[in-house]
């Protein structure tokens, strides 16, 4: 299985829907508040230049925002 990482915020729709969908799939996931946890969101931003959230790292492949495809393609599921 390929490692995830998503970086939230609590009231973050998208988060949830990402996080929704990796349940679904039954992809495990390592989850970081970028709110709470300023380091995680120092890294969140030096892997993607932004702020916004969900910013989801799939071995290095990052994608911004729920992306059902590009989620997909990147889990090979």
């Amino acid at each position: 299985m390929k490692s995830v990482t998503i970086y939230t915020t609590p009231t973050c729709v998208y988060c949830k829907m990402a996080k929704t969908f990796f349940t679904e799939k039954q992809v495990a996931y390592t989850e970081h508040d970028v709110v709470a946890d300023m380091n995680a969101r120092a890294e969140m931003v030096q892997k993607s230049g932004q702020l916004g959230v969900p910013v989801i790292d799939v071995e290095g492949t990052i994608i911004v925002g729920f992306d059902r495809e590009a989620l997909a393609t990147a889990l090979e599921v």
